[in-house]
């Protein structure tokens, strides 16, 4: 993170190793206008190998996302800013009207990708946000009669199936495990050794 015109706090990708090129961000844990704490972890970002958190250096408010969950990200590269001299807005009083719930871009591209319209979902998250799960959840419903009504094969024990795109590690050993079938041979050898004399020499 760098400070910029006195109280703004750029939000930056950590440096990632040299074997690293680029990493996913996971989901952000405060949207804009939040209140952000010193070293309280603001996003989770998923390389090739590990999963990393991103403390904020400073307290205040989350004035700007500049990169959504989901979205691609390099090495020092600029997703958010930070507002150290802004106050977050108050809670609402009790009893008074919620505005509608905000939809963030990754989870909106979702829902539209499903044909589910996200502003009629109750949202699960912060404030009454619509999270992720919210919109999968909403899915497994539209899914549910849809499945009664049309005879298909259970799998398996009956469990029930959900597709979900593979995380950045996942697809890493996705593909090593591919490149180790292509490039070396896979075989069995078997070795026979003779241990009497062995057995005999001990006795």
């Amino acid at each position: 993170m760098s400070i910029i015109e006195g109280h703004l706090i750029e939000v930056r990708v950590p440096q990632l190793s040299e074997s690293i090129s680029e990493a996913t961000l996971l989901t952000w844990h405060k949207q804009v206008g939040d209140a952000v704490t010193e070293g309280e972890n603001l996003i989770d970002i998923e390389t090739d190998k590990v999963v990393l958190e991103l403390p904020a250096i400073k307290s205040g408010v989350l004035s700007k996302i500049i990169k959504g969950n989901g979205e691609k990200v390099t090495s020092s590269e600029l997703i958010a800013q930070i507002d150290t001299a802004a106050v977050a807005a108050p809670a609402p009083a009790a009893g008074q009207t919620d505005a509608p719930a905000a939809v963030p871009p990754s989870v909106r591209k979702l829902a539209r990708e499903h044909e589910i319209d996200a502003s009629t979902l109750h949202g699960s998250g912060r404030s009454g946000r619509v999270t992720r799960e919210d919109v999968l959840n909403a899915m497994q419903q539209v899914a549910a009669p849809a499945a009664q009504a049309v005879p298909t094969i259970a799998p398996a024990g009956n469990r029930p199936e959900q597709r979900v795109p593979m995380t950045r590690i996942r697809q890493r050993i996705a593909e090593r495990l591919l490149q180790s079938q292509q490039n070396a041979a896979i075989l069995t050898t078997f070795n026979e050794v003779n241990m009497q004399p062995v057995i005999e020499l001990r006795n």
